[in-house]
């Protein structure tokens, strides 16, 4: 799992809200635990249009695929957030709700989607908006069907980056996966070996903030530590 403490943005949005940019995941599952404030999160996915509410205390986790736009409705929201197959979000996974013709173009993508500081983190969550209200509109309009040109866009635009993903999930989650098949094999045959190997490890936070996607993220590089 990766996991980063998010401080969603407060910076106004044209329909007068607060918050992200809107984006989904290729191959990545995202869930949310709300440690701090009020808001929400809309979605368009296979049920079409939804907004669900944020709160202290609330978990919630959506598949790749799902449209998510984080909504601060408080000001001071913020989220532990833990996101499936750590190493694969951050070598790419993730596209944004950009334009039609945006997404179309590889070179206008990567241009867009680069942040530098505020301004340019806040000129992309503006172009996501841009993209998502139509794409919303279209959802409400004709269902969920209306998702595939988005889908297929996000499809192409990390195809290339998939070999670099298939490294990162071999490495990484299928390598922890296939490990815990041997531990439940090694129990079922009444050996322990792997027990004797019992150890704890922690790590601190990255120091300083990013510009993530939906706000200001710290973030813990858990490689440096691993939990087995």
């Amino acid at each position: 799992m990766g996991v980063s403490r998010l401080r969603v943005y407060d910076w106004p949005t044209a329909d007068g809200l607060r918050g992200g940019s809107p984006h989904l995941h290729t191959a990545c599952a995202e869930g949310y635990v709300v440690l701090r404030g009020e808001g929400s999160v809309q979605t368009l996915g296979s049920a079409g249009f939804a907004e669900h509410p944020l709160h202290p205390g609330t978990v919630l986790w959506f598949t790749p695929g799902t449209v998510h736009r984080l909504v601060n409705g408080s000001g001071d929201l913020e989220i532990l957030v833990l996101m499936q197959n750590a190493g694969l979000p951050e070598a790419g996974d993730a596209v944004l709700t950009f334009p039609a013709d945006v997404l179309a173009d590889p070179g206008a993508y990567a241009r867009a989607a680069a942040v530098h500081d505020e301004a340019s983190a806040r000129a992309r969550r503006d172009l996501a908006l841009e993209g998502y209200a139509a794409l919303r509109e279209r959802v409400e309009r004709d269902g969920p069907a209306a998702l595939a040109g988005l889908h297929a866009a996000a499809a192409a635009l990390v195809r290339p980056r998939v070999p670099d993903f298939h490294d990162v999930w071999t490495a990484g989650p299928a390598a922890q996966a296939a490990r815990t098949g041997e531990q439940l094999r090694a129990l079922r045959e009444g050996r322990s070996e792997h027990l004797r190997e019992a150890a704890v490890r922690s790590t601190a936070p990255v120091p300083g903030e990013r510009y993530g996607m939906c706000g200001r993220l710290t973030v813990w590089d858990l490689t440096a530590a691993p939990c087995c």
